[in-house]
């Protein structure tokens, strides 16, 4: 039976495979690339075939974090719909995104939080200023749907921008209590992911409650 060889390409995504999730276990600075090509089951010389540093895999997981999520929610944007229903889908879609990709959002996160470190070389923080475009562009993407919402009377909102980055911050923060289960299939995920969107933007609060919560339980400290 003869092997199939594997192609530069699938290396280099299963290196940014295994990059992403190192870096979010161990972080970048305790990450080194004798880990990364441990894990790949690579030499060093093969990893720097790729890539010509640890930088440069921390950036191209972030770019490639930002290529699977757009590819997969971007479409949702102008199906047809109202801009509610266009919302939820693409929450949806980002929530799964996250949960089946959870490395590379965390590699995107650092990246949001190391663009202004003082730690970074000049040309580092550029190239990460520059990636950062990109998550900007994204969540660009959800306050254009939440404008049609607005107007649609779909979403009862008065701030794009606020309504835009709350939405974006809490779907984000799933992965800082979310694992993956295993035996956890897509439709679970699918489920879960559902159920956190039907929160996020159906709301918590009943239609026609006038019971203040915290009275309701006598002196509030329960």
């Amino acid at each position: 039976m003869s092997v199939q060889p594997v192609s530069g390409t699938d290396v280099r995504v299963r290196i940014l495979d295994i990059a992403a999730n190192a870096f979010m276990q161990r972080g970048f600075s305790a990450t080194t690339i004798d880990d990364i090509a441990d894990e790949v089951g690579a030499t060093k010389g093969l990893i720097y075939y790729h890539f010509r540093s640890k930088f440069d895999i921390f950036l191209a997981v972030y770019e490639e974090g930002m290529r699977r999520v757009s590819a997969r929610v971007a479409p949702l944007s102008d199906r047809p719909g109202s801009g509610r229903e266009r919302l939820a889908a693409m929450s949806i879609a980002h929530l799964e995104n996250l949960m089946t990709d959870l490395g590379y959002h965390n590699v995107i996160h650092q990246g949001v939080r190391e663009q202004t470190s003082a730690a970074l070389k000049a040309h580092h923080r550029d190239q990460l200023l520059a990636l950062n475009e990109l998550r900007s562009d994204y969540e660009t993407l959800f306050g254009n749907v939440v404008s049609d919402g607005m107007a649609d009377g779909s979403l009862r909102v008065s701030d794009r921008r606020l309504v835009t980055r709350t939405l974006l911050s809490n779907l984000n923060a799933v992965d800082m209590w979310y694992h993956p289960v295993s035996g956890q299939g897509h439709d679970d995920i699918r489920s879960l992911a559902t159920k956190i969107v039907d929160i996020l933007i159906g709301g918590i609060a009943g239609d026609s409650s006038t019971e203040n919560p915290v009275d309701s339980e006598g002196d509030g400290t329960r």
